[in-house]
């Protein structure tokens, strides 16, 4: 019966954590600690230790990003070490951005004012205000250059929202 209950259930909590991603993390125990935002579902954002995640205030995750707390190449080696288990806390500080498809891997901790670029791959902690990107993840430059070079490029539209953000792109970029 449970088995039937689970099946039933699995194409309604994948509904619920496209249109409610933040309450999904919270609900499968993902710890949350002020403001975020999850671009597209969180049903599959987070592996099988999602308690083992911690988020801060003001955290903006992308489509398709991950959080993986256990290290699964200890399989092959369970046979002769049935009690071998790697894993560990992934925490994300706060003022942080991470780009669609990134991966953050066990014992990772973000700091404070970060960026993680798109597809990176977290293997390292990130120090407060830096911004890394790549496979592995490196350090790209501080927040602090990276808003300085925003500021200068930007277009002036992050306060505009839905049709009108629409009308200013198509409006700077000559497009009917």
């Amino acid at each position: 019966m449970n088995r039937l209950l689970k099946l039933l259930l699995y194409p309604l909590m994948q509904i619920y954590a496209r249109i409610y991603p933040v309450r999904y993390a919270k609900k499968i125990g993902v710890a949350i600690n002020g403001d975020v935002k999850i671009y597209g579902s969180s049903y599959s954002m987070f592996s099988t230790e999602p308690y083992l995640v911690t988020l801060g205030d003001n955290v903006y995750i992308s489509v398709g990003a991950r959080f993986v707390c256990h290290d699964g190449s200890t399989l092959p080696f369970r046979k002769e070490f049935p009690d071998l288990e790697l894993a560990g806390e992934i925490k994300v500080g706060n003022n942080v951005f991470i780009g669609t498809g990134a991966l953050l891997l066990p014992r990772v901790t973000v700091g404070n004012n970060c960026v993680v670029g798109a597809n990176s791959v977290v293997t390292k902690d990130v120090p407060d205000n830096s911004i890394v990107g790549g496979n592995p993840a490196k350090f790209i430059k501080s927040t602090f250059d990276f808003l300085e070079k925003a500021k200068n490029n930007s277009l002036k539209i992050g306060h505009l929202t839905g049709n009108d953000k629409v009308v200013a792109y198509k409006q700077i970029f000559n497009k009917k």
